[in-house]
Parts: structure tokens; sequence; C-alpha cells
């Protein structure tokens, strides 16, 4: 006949080791659920910083992230950049929204590709914007930036069977000391005034047309 204190001591020690099995159990479901809390909060935080189609920081979170440059900046020569879209319209009532959006997204890659590490947002619709730093702010790199980033937003954009060009009117201005809005405001001018040279130029071709074809 088994003796008492052993069979009882069994049953201790399987007692203790289911017990401690379902702790073990309950501790990865714990962490498993804290993992998953842990996720959503990271995604619902990107969700509020981005936009959602293009990915890069939203209008909040530009300002955000460019006071922080600012502050943290140690003397860095930085440059705001603004940049807006041609006639987008067109293309959404040309080719529809879908081929607008896939416009965006390029256009937003892009401007990443052309900024490098530097902050680059979109503000809203087919407006961007950017922080960049430099290694002066005199007008000749401000020209030569210019004219890259041109010519990066001027490449082909596939869509379907179809091929389109879109054209950007950009504008940059040099951030004096922590006035981010200060030169976000003069890098808005500057956009205009190439957005309105470029319909001068638009209407000039129109106008001229009819005679260049009667020559």
């Amino acid at each position: 006949m088994p003796d008492p204190l052993t069979v009882a001591s069994g049953v201790c020690a399987v007692g203790a080791l289911l017990s401690s099995w379902q702790l073990s159990r309950r501790a990865v479901r714990a962490e498993a659920e804290i993992d998953r809390l842990q996720a959503e909060l990271t995604a619902e935080r990107h969700a509020a910083s981005h936009d959602p189609l293009t990915g890069l920081p939203n209008r909040r979170a530009f300002y955000r992230l460019a006071a922080a440059l600012l502050t943290d900046n140690a003397g860095r020569p930085l440059v705001a950049v603004v940049l807006d879209l041609d006639n987008f319209k067109e293309i959404n009532d040309r080719y529809g929204h879908a081929a607008g959006d896939k416009v965006l997204i390029s256009v937003a890659e892009r401007l990443a590709t052309f900024a490098g590490d530097n902050l680059v947002a979109r503000l809203g619709g087919d407006e961007f914007a950017g922080l960049l730093a430099s290694p002066t702010v005199d007008h000749r790199w401000l020209d030569h930036a210019t004219g890259r980033l041109y010519e990066m937003l001027a490449a082909p954009i596939p869509l379907g069977a179809a091929t389109v060009r879109v054209t950007a009117s950009v504008g940059l201005a040099p951030v004096h000391g922590t006035q981010l809005t200060e030169a976000l405001d003069r890098a808005d001018a500057a956009m205009y005034e190439a957005k309105a040279i470029g319909s001068a130029r638009a209407h000039r071709a129109l106008r001229d047309a009819p005679h260049l074809a009667e020559c």
C-alpha cells in the first residue's frame, strides 16, 4: 500500500507543476496582449501624425518636427521648401482620382528622395513642404536645388496604359534662427511667383500659337 505521505507529496508536486504551468501560460498571454496593445498604440500614433496616402508626416507633425529640428539645429543653415503641383485638378478630371492618388504618391517619393534624411511632409491636397539642411544658403545653391527638384518631379509617371508628366511650382527660402513660419511664408511667396511666371509663359504660348501656325 502506498505511503500516504508519499502520495500527498506527489499530489502537491503535480499541483505545483500545474500551477506553475498555468502561471507561465498567463504570463505569455499577458505579454502577448501587452505587445498587441503597444503595436496598436504605435499604429494609432503613426496614423495621427502621418498622411495615410503618401506616408509622409502630415501638417501637424511637420510643424512639430520642424520646431524640434530648429531647436537642436546647432547653427546649421536650413532652408524651407514648399511646392504645389500645377493643374493637378486636370489629372483628376481626365484620369480619375485613383490616378491622381498615384501621382501624389510618386511626387511624395521623389520629394523624399530629393530631401534624403531631411524632413518633408504633405501639408494637404497637392501641397508639400520640407526643411532641408544645406551647406550654404546663397542664391546659387538655392537655384541649383530648385532646378534639381524640378527635374526630379518632371520625370514621366506611369498610370497604367497612360503616362503623364507633372510640373510643380517650387519656392525655397532660408530659415533665420527659429523663424520657421516667416521662412515658409517667403518660400510660399516664391512658389506663387514661380506659378505666376509659369502661367504667364503658358498664356503667351497659347496667344502666339496662331501666329506661329501662319508662318
